[in-house]
């Protein structure tokens, strides 16, 4: 089990590829705590899939703009299990939207998110990490912030932020012994693909050498492996899952 003991705290986990982790990580021995902004139903069902692994599961409504609720849970993780090992900032939200379209508030929204909540969310986490010179971190980017494909310029935008905040924060924490990577999945199913538009979908499966979307299971097991133990040396990195673009 790569994380056995392990303590971790997942954002955005009441469904998609946030339940999977949640679910996948606890499977693989992890204490899983995960944070929801409105979906109380899901965040229930992922709270039943972690259970039936025997591990221990806090879920906790939080957005991670909130600095003041997003602090009350990571004391709780502090005082409850001595600490948090493992964070994974995965919430994030995508809207498809020409840029003639794109007004100011849907930018901002959509960044705060995706790149300032990633940024908060780290900051309150990497105090405790400090103290015990140790930790993992794994941002949830996406191809559209690598490479040029046809998507929401402020989607990709945020995105590519993630990853340069994923490099430049692996330089200056690697001292302590706390790595920081990045896992940039394509299409995946039951993702933001399926607000896509056919024709993007159709174009994304012709350039892919698999030709078919990825599962959330699928990145969930790559990601397991990154924040573990035996992922030791790689730091900074952006680690795509896209099928073979």
């Amino acid at each position: 089990m790569w994380l056995e003991g392990k303590r971790v705290l997942i954002t955005g986990g009441s469904r998609g590829l946030g339940r999977s982790l949640c679910v996948v990580f606890a499977r693989e021995g992890a204490s899983v705590a995960f944070t929801y902004s409105t979906d109380q139903e899901g965040a229930g069902e992922t709270v039943n899939q972690v259970s039936v692994h025997g591990r221990p599961v806090v879920s906790a409504r939080a957005s991670v703009l909130d600095r003041e609720s997003m602090g009350q849970l990571v004391a709780r993780c502090e005082a409850e299990w001595g600490g948090i090992d493992i964070l994974v900032n995965n919430a994030g939200v995508s809207r498809v939207l020409p840029i003639a379209l794109l007004e100011e508030e849907d930018w901002d929204e959509l960044v705060d998110i995706n790149l300032k909540g990633t940024y908060l969310t780290t900051r309150l986490v990497l105090r405790g990490m400090f103290r015990r010179r140790s930790g993992r971190i794994l941002n949830i980017g996406s191809v559209a912030g690598i490479r040029p494909l046809e998507a929401p310029v402020h989607y990709a935008a945020s995105k590519a932020g993630v990853k340069g905040f994923t490099e430049a924060l692996a330089k200056e924490v690697g001292r302590y012994g706390i790595t920081v990577n990045c896992l940039a999945p394509g299409i995946l199913e039951g993702g933001v693909g399926l607000s896509l538009p056919q024709y993007r979908l159709d174009e994304y499966l012709k350039h892919c050498a698999l030709g078919r979307v990825g599962t959330f299971e699928e990145v969930s097991e790559a990601a397991a492996f990154l924040v573990s133990d035996l992922n030791s040396y790689m730091n900074g990195g952006t680690l795509t899952m896209d099928g073979g673009l």
